[in-house]
């Protein structure tokens, strides 16, 4: 009678293959996708907002050089995931030689990512007819009631206010002359903090069943120490509580604000003016340099302030929140410099709005008429 052979290590290591293949089997039952999309996603919009702010970056250096600027855009990213996995076993037993089992297991898992990337340089009549075109005083209106700074938003978006200018020479190439600014300056940092205490407010007032963008003074601050000076430095009625708004600003008027506007392409000339030249580049005659009366280099700062600072070092920044290289240094916005990093943030919600026509889309505040 034939001798049984009991297959003890045989019974062992096929429980070990079965469980690796559930194992397999059970991960094909679940969904991947929404692993990879969680990954991926957040993945790519990080380095898509990463490369906007460098490009914007690299753009206002490269203005401030006199050198072209150049907009990419990312039209388009599509990507296709390919996931493949497998298991196999195989087992030879040699009973004559008392040893152990010979068995071998076999397993993959991969997946594989293709992404497509569209890149769309912008251009053409209507991108150039977009980007010179003056802002809007909605636009200005809209973001002031969004929570940026009126200060922050007359600075940067307005070349001149009844008069008074803002270095509106800095909205295109760099002046060979020092600009007019300092009565603009005063006259925006006295509205932010009128408009902070409560005690001025702007909207819309019907006129001939148009709305129009208007100032309001309250009564209570009607004769404070601000409002007389604001009223001083615009050439406005000091008894007049509510201004309309409009866009000729070349002369003071009582009962008129005008305001200039800048448009994209001058908003960035005028930041260009942040950016700080590496000493080889002035020397070589690299940048134009502005002048005072008395001949001296002219200091951006003065005008510009600590709306933004773009600094540059030969070697790569250890801090930034953004950062290029162009003409053999690094230029980079410091990623404590807050103001800064606010200010580039306007930059890409201006971009964004000169894109298209927008709608009043701020709340709707009715002036009274008598006051």
């Amino acid at each position: 009678m034939p001798r049984m052979v009991k297959t003890r290590y045989t019974n062992r290591n096929f429980g070990w293959i079965l469980l690796l293949i559930a194992t397999l089997a059970f991960s094909g039952c679940t969904q991947l996708g929404p692993g990879l999309v969680k990954a991926g996603r957040n993945d790519y919009n990080k380095v898509l907002a990463q490369t906007d702010d460098e490009e914007t970056l690299l753009n206002l250096v490269r203005m401030r050089y006199a050198d072209n600027p150049v907009i990419l855009q990312v039209s388009s990213v599509s990507t296709s995931f390919t996931w493949n996995q497998g298991a196999s076993a195989e087992g030879v037993r040699f009973p004559s030689t008392g040893a152990a089992d010979n068995i071998g297991v076999r397993g993959s898992l991969d997946y594989t990512e293709r992404p497509t990337i569209t890149y769309t340089p912008l251009g053409g009549a209507d991108f150039v007819r977009n980007v010179l075109t003056p802002m809007e005083l909605d636009s200005l209106l809209l973001l002031s009631q969004s929570g940026w700074s009126m200060e922050r938003l007359l600075l940067i978006m307005a070349n001149r206010m009844n008069g008074q200018d803002n270095a509106r020479e800095a909205s295109g190439p760099t002046p060979f002359t020092a600009p007019d600014y300092a009565a603009f300056r005063e006259a925006a940092k006295l509205m932010r903090d009128l408009q902070r205490d409560g005690h001025i407010t702007f909207g819309y007032r019907m006129v001939e069943e148009q709305r129009v963008p208007a100032m309001r003074i309250e009564r209570e601050a009607l004769g404070s120490d601000k409002a007389q000076s604001l009223s001083r430095l615009l050439g406005l009625d000091p008894q007049r509580r509510i201004f309309t708004m409009e866009s000729r600003a070349r002369r003071p008027s009582a009962d008129t604000i005008g305001i200039e506007l800048r448009s994209l392409v001058g908003v960035m000339f005028f930041l260009s003016h942040a950016t700080q030249i590496p000493e080889r580049d002035l020397a070589a005659g690299r940048v134009t340099v502005t002048r005072d009366q008395n001949g001296e280099p002219f200091d951006w700062n003065q005008v510009i302030g600590d709306l933004l600072k773009i600094r540059s070092q030969d070697e790569p920044p250890d801090n930034a929140a953004v950062a290029v290289q162009y003409r053999d240094s690094w230029f980079y916005i410091d990623d404590s410099d807050l103001n800064s990093k606010y200010t580039f943030m306007l930059i890409g919600v201006l971009t964004s709005l000169q894109a298209g026509s927008i709608e009043r889309a701020a709340p709707i505040l009715t002036l009274p008429v008598g006051g």
